[in-house]
Parts: C-alpha cells; sequence; structure tokens
C-alpha cells in the first residue's frame, strides 16, 4: 500500500486540483475522506493536521503539505511534472492564467463563504447560488479572454496539461453544479473536452474518487 495520504473532499476543487496533480505524476496514494458537510474540517484530529481546519492535505515523502497550489508546485519540482513553462515570460503568463481561478474565482466561491453570505441575507431566495453564479460566470469569460494569449494545442497552454488545466477543470465541474451558465466560452470548453479524456482528470473527477 502506497505511502502517500490525502485527506481531502471529493466535492473540494483544491482537493480535485490534487488529485489530478497525483494522477499526472502516477503516485497511487491512500484518499482519507474529511466531509466537509459534517464539519469533519473542524475536528481535533483534522486542526492537527490543518489548523486552518481546511483541505486537502497530504502526506509525502516524509512531510505533510497543505494548500493545493504549494502541494502542486512540490510535485511538479519533485516529479519533474513540466506544469508551467520554463521560459519566464511565458511562465508568468501561464501561472497568471491558472491563478485567476485558483486565487481569485476560488475563494470568493468557497462553500463556507457562500454559505455565510447566505446568512447575512437572512437566507435571501436564490442564495447560495446566486452567489456562486455572479462570481464563477465572469471569472471564467475572463480565463476565456486570457486563453486568446495561448495556442490551445489541446491544453490550456501546449501540448500536455498545465497548472492551467488543473486549475480550471474543478472550476468547470462546480460551475455545473451551481447551473452557471457556460455560454460564450468555446476556449474553454474545447480545453475541457480534452482534459476529460485524459486519464489523470477522468480518475480524479469527484464521482471516481467518491468510489475510492
Amino acid at each position: 500500500m502506497s505511502g502517500v495520504v490525502l485527506y481531502d473532499y471529493s466535492r473540494s476543487s483544491a482537493s480535485y486540483r490534487v488529485r489530478i496533480a497525483l494522477n499526472l505524476a502516477g503516485i497511487n496514494y491512500r484518499a482519507v475522506p474529511i466531509d466537509l458537510s459534517m464539519g469533519e474540517q473542524r475536528s481535533d484530529s483534522h486542526l492537527a493536521r490543518n489548523p486552518q481546519g481546511l483541505v486537502p492535505v497530504l502526506d509525502i515523502d516524509g512531510l505533510r503539505l497543505t494548500q493545493s497550489l504549494s502541494i502542486i508546485d512540490y510535485l511538479d519540482q519533485t516529479r519533474g511534472l513540466g506544469l508551467l513553462p520554463a521560459e519566464p515570460a511565458v511562465r508568468a503568463h501561464a501561472l497568471a492564467l491558472a491563478q485567476s481561478i485558483a486565487v481569485d474565482v476560488h475563494p470568493v466561491c468557497n462553500l463556507s463563504v457562500a454559505q455565510y453570505a447566505t446568512t447575512l441575507s437572512d437566507d435571501a431566495e436564490g442564495m447560495p447560488g446566486d452567489w456562486m453564479r455572479h462570481f464563477i460566470r465572469p471569472g471564467l469569460l475572463a480565463f476565456e479572454a486570457l486563453l486568446k494569449g495561448f495556442e490551445q494545442a489541446p491544453f490550456c497552454t501546449g501540448t500536455k496539461p498545465g497548472l492551467a488545466d488543473v486549475c480550471l477543470v474543478p472550476q468547470l465541474y462546480n460551475a455545473r453544479r451551481w447551473g452557471v451558465d457556460l455560454s460564450e466560452l468555446p476556449r474553454v470548453l474545447r480545453v475541457e473536452a480534452e482534459c476529460i479524456n485524459h486519464p489523470a482528470f477522468a480518475a480524479a473527477h469527484p464521482d471516481a474518487s467518491a468510489q475510492t
């Protein structure tokens, strides 16, 4: 059995990203589910793993790592995944593309944030879905515009999956969960179609991971 352990939640975008990266690296791991819907992330045992009370947490190489982008960077550096271009200027643009999802869209659309906004609105009709759609669609439209700076060949920034693809696909999963209008996103949807046929992405899908 692999000594690599991933503490995750199948529907968590951050966990989904790390599952994709682990699969791209060909790393076998044992998944330990932390049920966010039941508040298990606030348990004493999980807070001992990550004082932030977040997923994912990855035990690998004698280390305990948190924060999905940091974990993915570690895997990229130690397993040679090539998730970002080597040339500094191109790398900066590719990193900005990925961060437009992971840093700008995802945090404000975290379920705990949307639930709190719902509470503050006195459970206004349409919440939290209205909140999610309000932020996700503009974020994806911006991602679509940013993609014009790259040749989709066939992935976001080249011929193999990169960090932008790893961040985009989980966000699209959440977009569909919340009924976000995905029209006017031809580049995004072409990239997604390529990714979903890639074994590393398919195996990381929440429906697949929930069964493992």
